[in-house]
């Protein structure tokens, strides 16, 4: 009987000894990359503001 108790206490410890073995997962994620096409606002935005420059300012030109 204390064969078969030892055995069954190492097949125990044995058990626990690989659960506390936990697996590393790692993921690389690629930045995102977003391209938008803003030419018209900055166009406009910049217009705006020469209007305003040229109304505070009308002897600039």
């Amino acid at each position: 009987m204390s064969a078969l108790r030892t055995k069954a206490m190492l097949a125990g410890l044995a058990l626990l000894s690989l659960g506390a073995c936990t697996p590393t997962i790692r993921v690389e994620v690629a930045p995102i990359t977003i391209y938008a096409k803003l030419d018209a606002n900055v166009r406009l935005q910049l217009d705006e503001d020469v209007k305003a420059l040229i109304q505070k300012n009308p002897n600039l030109f």
